[in-house]
């Protein structure tokens, strides 16, 4: 029964690592943010921090998973497949640079099929694809999306758009990377 009990100790450590660090890296950047600070905001060792985590590699790819969650938390992608729950995300972006930067860093270096998180990013990329196709197939279902349109290559293309726009906002935190996948959006889309 201990063993039980410990499990979900270190379950709940392991939720409450992530949720920090969500908020330091957000509040700090990604290359201000050691893993001595993520360790002691939670009251930690590195050592103990990295103990819930097989590296610092896999420490970062699930602070970008529990990003992810908290991103979609409470939208049913089933009944809710509108381009602005796409919009809002985008526009969440620019409130958390630092999580930006963990995410562009990271997905660069996980091209490499040998870095411990090159599965996550192929998997994250996948899904996107297939949540944001059955979004495109709803609008080209209801008329709003021309029926000669390739949705697998719309998809990538708009998928490449965020991506590429989050570089440039990097770069230029004028860039409003929301209004331009919106404009993307208005290209494509149909007049009624």
């Amino acid at each position: 029964m201990a063993r039980r009990g410990s499990y979900a100790k270190g379950v709940a450590k392991r939720e409450e690592i992530l949720t920090t660090a969500l908020d330091v890296i957000a509040r700090n950047g990604y290359r201000r943010t050691s893993v001595r600070e993520l360790a002691d905001a939670v009251g930690l060792s590195q050592a103990g921090l990295l103990h819930y985590f097989s590296s610092k590699e896999e420490l970062f790819q699930e602070i970008l998973r529990k990003r992810d969650e908290v991103d979609t938390e409470g939208i049913d992608f089933q009944t809710n497949q509108s381009i602005e729950v796409f919009f809002q995300v985008i526009r969440h972006n620019s409130e958390v640079p630092g999580l930006v930067q963990l995410y562009a860093q990271l997905s660069t270096e996980a091209c490499d099929a040998d870095h411990p998180a090159h599965e996550f990013f192929v998997k994250r990329y996948d899904a996107f694809r297939a949540v944001f196709g059955d979004m495109l197939r709803s609008e080209q279902a209801a008329g709003r999306l021309d029926p000669d349109l390739d949705l697998d290559r719309i998809g990538n293309l708009f998928l490449a758009a965020a991506d590429g726009l989050q570089t440039q906002w990097m770069l230029d935190p004028s860039i409003d990377m929301a209004e331009h996948v919106a404009y993307l959006w208005h290209l494509i889309t149909r007049k009624a």
